[in-house]
């Protein structure tokens, strides 16, 4: 069995990227209240601020900054995917390992998570969920996916496709939203 080695380390900001188990689904964007839902009734509970986010159709890449004191982002992923998957109705394959464990064939079991080192490495990541839907090709720019949080961290700023007015806005809020690098303590 695999030893899967995560550093839970609170008031920490992480990269994360969580798929359905069925890459050929649409479910993430045909049921966004759903998932809409699941993320606010687990914030309420467990608290996280979402630096940024895209939702794709089967996957999404979340940036989360957790409470000090608190690194249990396993919780937080663990009860967005079930209150999402309750949330929806049932109707898709599932196989035996799954439902011995009462699970439903939604999400893939695991996720992909990143420790952001530093504004440098968060501005890269922000970058990255937003230019993902254009790297899937289901849009030509940045501003025309909706499910992103593109759209809520560029309000102000009057012509969204201007990317000088972007690297601006992202390089000050890597500035303020600096997370200590590797081997220094918050």
């Amino acid at each position: 069995m695999p030893n899967y080695r995560r550093a839970f380390e609170g008031g920490r900001t992480w990269f994360f990227t969580v798929n359905l188990l069925d890459r050929s689904q649409r479910l993430l964007v045909g049921h966004i209240e759903a998932l809409r839902g699941a993320v606010r009734e687990t914030r309420a509970r467990f608290p996280f601020e979402i630096d940024a986010m895209v939702v794709l159709p089967d996957h999404l890449h979340a940036i989360l900054t957790l409470p000090e004191g608190d690194g249990d982002f396993s919780v937080r992923w663990s009860l967005i995917k079930m209150r999402f998957s309750k949330a929806i109705p049932a109707g898709e394959t599932v196989n035996m390992s799954r439902r011995v464990r009462g699970e439903r064939g939604i999400w893939q079991r695991r996720f992909w998570e990143h420790l952001i080192r530093d504004g440098r490495d968060l501005a890269h990541h922000i970058d990255y969920c937003w230019f993902n839907p254009v790297k899937h090709g289901l849009v030509a720019n940045v501003e025309d996916w909706p499910l992103s949080s593109f759209h809520r961290d560029n309000r102000d700023n009057p012509k969204p496709g201007d990317m000088a007015a972007f690297e601006k806005a992202l390089a000050e809020y890597a500035k303020s939203h600096r997370s200590p690098s590797y081997g220094e303590r918050a």
